[in-house]
């Protein structure tokens, strides 16, 4: 009965709010970027609009660690990707100031397409060695800048199963090259709510949770340094999985 009153409430209020949010976040993204700080509206709106999203769907949220974070420091976030819940979790209740790392195809959605190109995330193409490069290029540039961060999903997809997969080197080759601290995320939650297999289905309600991790420093440079850095952000984002989901499970689509 509560999971009908739920399907329910999604489609009288949930779904509403967020489609009406979307469209007006997208157009004061677009504005903003155009008109004035593209740090700033890249950004506050972004999140204004997954903290209202996840509220609309009544997801209760619990964050820990923002403490291991220091003020004006540029950091390169990894996560686990459970599900489309995600982003609003970490675009909602991170607290830092980042661009995303995500799949070029993310453009083709409407109005959250445009929001993107307009604020200027950070579009992973892998059509080429050129694409590839101009991606990473992008990231350095916005890392440079200074109190800017990235968030990137290093397994590359969602889980079909909640278990991790394997984490590419991407992520970490670039902190190896700036010299900048790596900070795990573990997500829990976004798999019971709307894993892939169920995009576009209604959500089920699950609490949602992301634990900030201590900031892993660079011991060196180069590929000892990336394969290091690699293996302790993966054991870190492990340990904090809830039981059910703990364990490596291969991702058939990475």
């Amino acid at each position: 009965m509560m999971k009908f009153l739920y399907c329910i409430y999604q489609i009288l209020v949930a779904i509403p709010v967020t489609i009406v949010m979307t469209i007006w976040t997208a157009i004061l993204v677009g504005l903003g970027c155009t008109l004035g700080d593209g740090h700033f509206w890249g950004y506050y709106p972004g999140r204004w609009w997954a903290r209202v999203v996840t509220r609309a769907f009544l997801l209760p949220v619990k964050v820990e660690g923002r403490e291991h974070l220091e003020p004006n420091q540029s950091y390169v976030f990894v996560a686990n990707h459970q599900g489309a819940f995600d982003i609003f979790l970490i675009y909602g209740f991170l607290d830092r100031n980042f661009k995303w790392m995500m799949k070029y195809q993310i453009q083709q959605i409407p109005f959250v397409g445009y929001a993107c190109r307009k604020s200027h995330q950070i579009m992973v193409d892998k059509r080429g060695v050129g694409a590839v490069r101009k991606t990473y290029t992008a990231a350095r540039q916005i890392l440079q800048s200074g109190n800017c961060s990235v968030v990137v999903f290093p397994e590359g997809a969602r889980t079909f199963t909640g278990h991790m997969g394997t984490f590419r080197k991407g992520a970490f080759a670039l902190a190896d090259e700036l010299q900048l601290p790596v900070v795990p995320l573990t997500i829990n939650g976004s798999f019971n709510v709307m894993p892939r297999m169920k995009d576009w289905h209604f959500a089920s309600w699950h609490p949602l949770s992301l634990t900030i991790h201590t900031p892993i420093y660079p011991i060196g440079t180069g590929l000892q340094n990336v394969e290091a850095t690699m293996r302790q952000a993966y054991d870190s984002v492990m340990s904090a999985l809830t039981p059910e989901y703990q364990g490596f499970v291969e991702n058939p689509d990475q």
